[in-house]
């Protein structure tokens, strides 16, 4: 089955956040980490239900390489991207978004 991929504001913003922090480290890690972020999407778009649920009917794929979550929830066709967040953040601040 093929999904509809959309990334909420939030998410996106996470992403942004990740990249700026990895530029600002290590010039050209961020470019790296949005290359790893691509590539985790496409890999939730092909293999969407192998991914467990970390909480009620939100699941988690962990990006290659970076200590970084996608959390995303799956309604009938479509995958809701709702956080991109460190693996070592309070899920609380994550948790929020599936409500």
């Amino acid at each position: 089955m093929k999904y509809n991929l959309l990334i909420r504001p939030e998410a996106e913003l996470d992403i942004e956040e990740a990249f700026e922090w990895y530029e600002e480290h290590n010039p050209g890690l961020g470019f790296e980490f949005v290359r790893a972020v691509d590539t985790c999407l496409a890999t939730i778009g092909r293999i969407t239900l192998a991914y467990p649920l970390v909480h009620q009917e939100v699941q988690r794929a962990l990006i290659r390489r970076f200590p970084y979550g996608i959390f995303y929830l799956l309604e009938e066709d479509t995958i809701f991207v709702i956080a991109c967040f460190h693996v070592k953040r309070d899920p609380q601040q994550w948790q929020n978004r599936s409500d």
